[in-house]
């Protein structure tokens, strides 16, 4: 029987004794798991497993042995708060066991603050590593794996601004505004903690640094506007809420909660003093204005202020979740029924999505030339939202199919396989990588033959030797170039058709880890298990979609098409979709939905109602290119 802890934590606070409380910007945690090392000058604590990044409220599993130790630590976006503590785990599992196997309490953390903890005690029997590896849920396919894209980071005056979600009550330290709104309101600068609304993002004449005192930035005002004035702020003591001007949040505590500036009365939290640019008295908005109207004058070209900078993977991953809704429509005079995906234009402006909704636009309006990828009818859009109109292929995806019998036999493997490897080809011939190919995104129309779907994460314009370095894909199907931060091609479309022919073919994911950063380690250098069932020409392609070296990769070296995987496949008669499925799904009607997970279907079709006072603010020219009827299929838009 071997013990272990199943920990999770909850919630992390500052200690309530200081002499002035500060909220911490978004604080995460890390965990390192460490043994006891004899060495020749003593015993000694060594890491032997990847760094856990657990989020808030969830668990994670960690076995106990004898000398092994949990140091966690908690650190803020700002860098400024490094907090930790050690735990012994045989001493946690014996408090838990006293406990009947529960315990709560909150752990306290030096040089401050305390973090909310919860463990379980566990025993587990031995078995073999098979099995204990499936027990471990390292490589079913049992649930699906949702997409994650790097945020986009406008840089402004060396200021790395995000979009981001604002929990309290926050102020603008541009126009001075509130920045009201739904999920992500704003911009925050990444290293300097200034919030500002996304409207006033190219109004930001300040330049971003550790400390403003003798900037590049304050030294051109200062020789060209002759503007080099310091704030002198002092300590207050505030009566009634104030916000600070830099970071736009609560000055928190009862008593000296800030800095007011005495010549200005500019307000900000003692941690924002040094980040605080020399332009005492000056209007931010005011003066970007002026100055641009004197650019406009001189003719000079404008600065474009918001380009993308994209970032390194040694810093923390930002990750933008899509809200997507999709919905079953009929054409009543036809009684024909399509596939209508949903996207609210708030969401996607807070998201900073908008390109990437316009790219699947684009995308789409292409795939009606190829039989393997899903079809679009038409887009239009609303005050509120923005509407695909595409094929319903009622069939079910691959991984809803996969989860029913395990694996794919191999003649069934072989021909989802090739008429993938024709979809991809052809996004590839028109500069297209498509960057998220798994199980969730192949679906079956009635006669059992492929679609791909779902084209948001697509990168265009992709030609020769153009490369791109955007961290994004399902981290499954991740590849190892695009983890070590460096820029990639069409080869990593190539490794993920990889891992999911490996799926199809075994029934299990090639690479693992308990979380994230273990599962990428295992994709930078773990090798697949290959098992003894496996045929000769299976395990071969296999091994060379799996080479972490792009340009060796096959797909991107040589031509996968004349692999002797395919050997039996007749390419000409299958690009013309003559080759007959090797299963058909059971479909009763055209608008049969039993071939989708019940978690889809069980909702009823309604779209959620935005602000009415933010729709009114959204800038509608940003999507003036959307709506589009597809010329290929003007049988529908006739009607």
């Amino acid at each position: 029987m071997s013990p272990f802890l199943r920990i999770g934590f909850s919630h992390f606070e500052i200690d309530p004794g200081l002499a002035y409380h500060e909220e911490v910007l978004n604080p995460y945690c890390a965990v390192y798991m460490k043994e006891a090392v004899d060495t020749e000058k003593g015993q000694v604590y060594k890491q032997k497993k990847p760094t856990m990044y657990p989020p808030w409220s969830t668990t994670f599993d960690a076995h106990v042995h004898r000398g092994r130790i949990m140091h966690v630590m908690v650190k803020d976006r700002t860098a400024e708060l490094k907090s930790e503590a050690t735990v012994a785990l045989d001493s946690l599992a014996t408090r838990c066991k006293k406990e009947n196997g529960k315990l709560e309490i909150w752990l306290e953390l030096k040089p401050q603050g305390r973090m909310l903890m919860e463990a379980r005690y566990y025993l587990e029997k031995n078995g073999d590593p098979e099995s204990e590896r499936e027990r471990e849920g390292l490589f079913t396919l049992h649930q699906r794996r949702g997409a994650i894209k790097q945020a986009k980071v406008h840089v402004v005056k060396c200021h790395e601004f995000s979009a981001t979600f604002f929990p309290q009550p926050t102020f603008c330290s541009v126009c001075k505004e509130f920045v009201w709104g739904l999920n992500k309101q704003g911009y925050q600068c990444r290293q300097c903690n200034a919030a500002i609304h996304k409207k006033c993002i190219d109004k930001v004449i300040a330049k971003c640094t550790g400390s403003a005192i003798n900037s590049k930035e304050t030294m051109i005002h200062k020789e060209r506007f002759k503007i080099d004035m310091p704030h002198r702020f002092k300590v207050y003591n505030y009566k009634s809420p104030t916000f600070c001007e830099h970071c736009g949040t609560l000055l928190w505590g009862l008593a000296k909660q800030g800095l007011k500036c005495e010549e200005c009365s500019m307000n900000v939290h003692h941690k924002c003093q040094k980040k605080v640019a020399n332009l005492c008295g000056v209007n931010q908005k005011l003066m970007a204005e002026a100055l641009a109207v004197i650019e406009s004058k001189q003719q000079v070209r404008p600065t474009n202020l918001r380009y993308m900078k994209l970032c390194s993977l040694s810093e923390i991953f930002l990750f933008v979740l899509r809200l997507l809704q999709v919905f079953l429509a009929e054409l009543k005079r036809s009684g024909e029924f399509f596939a209508v995906k949903a996207l609210k234009k708030d969401v996607v402006l807070m998201d900073d999505d908008v390109e990437c909704t316009m790219v699947e636009r684009r995308v789409l309006s292409l795939a009606w030339e190829n039989p393997f990828l899903t079809h679009l009818y038409c887009t239009f859009q609303t005050k509120e939202n923005l509407f695909f109109v595409m094929e319903y292929l009622n069939g079910g995806d691959l991984m809803f199919h996969i989860q029913n019998c395990h694996k794919f036999d191999l003649h069934r493997a072989t021909f989802y396989a090739a008429e993938i490897i024709c979809g991809l080809q052809f996004l590839h011939s028109k500069g297209i990588i498509y960057r998220d190919l798994k199980l969730d995104n192949v679906l079956l129309d009635l006669d059992g033959h492929i679609k791909i779907a779902d084209f948001g994460m697509c990168k265009e314009n992709m030609q020769d030797d153009v490369r791109t370095s955007t961290f994004c894909g399902t981290p499954d199907y991740i590849a190892p170039e695009i983890l070590l931060g460096q820029k990639y091609n069409s080869s990593v479309d190539w490794w993920s058709f990889g891992v999911l022919l490996y799926e199809m073919l075994i029934g299990q994911s090639p690479f693992h880890g308990r979380d994230e950063e273990e599962l990428f380690q295992s994709i930078r250098t773990d090798t697949p298990i290959y098992p003894n069932w496996l045929s000769k020409a299976a395990k071969d392609i296999l091994i060379k979609l799996f080479v972490r070296e792009p340009e060796e990769r096959l797909g991107t070296k040589g031509n996968i098409r004349h692999h002797s995987f395919f050997s039996s496949t007749d390419w000409n008669a299958l690009e013309q979709r003559q080759v007959p499925a090797p299963f058909t799904p059971t479909i009763t009607s055209p608008s049969d939905c039993s071939n989708f997970d019940k978690e889809f279907i069980n909702e009823k079709p309604r779209l959620s109602c935005a602000d009415r006072t933010l729709i009114n603010s959204v800038d509608q020219t940003m999507f003036r290119n959307f709506s589009f009827v597809n010329p290929g299929m003007v049988r529908i838009a006739a009607r």
